[in-house]
């Protein structure tokens, strides 16, 4: 398989939108938190159909990755 199809499957896995229950479960939260983030805007959300939330999975992923906090020493001191 040629690496320009495996780029393109991966791209179209990265944004392949969540939905609420799916979003919060890989970020540890409950859905309730979820739905507040979306509502003042901490958390880039996109609405179908003037109701329904979903989210990239490549937002979920960023926003896991971005909250990261490096450790403050080695785990072999």
């Amino acid at each position: 398989m040629p690496p320009a199809k495996a780029t393109s499957t991966d791209d179209q896995s990265q944004e392949r939108l969540l939905d609420v229950r799916e979003a919060a479960a890989l970020l540890g939260l409950k859905p309730t938190t979820l739905y507040q983030w979306a509502y003042e805007r901490r958390v880039p959300a996109v609405k179908l159909f003037g109701r329904a939330l979903r989210f990239r999975l490549s937002t979920i992923r960023k926003l896991i990755d971005d909250s990261e906090r490096p450790a403050l020493r080695s785990l072999k001191d």
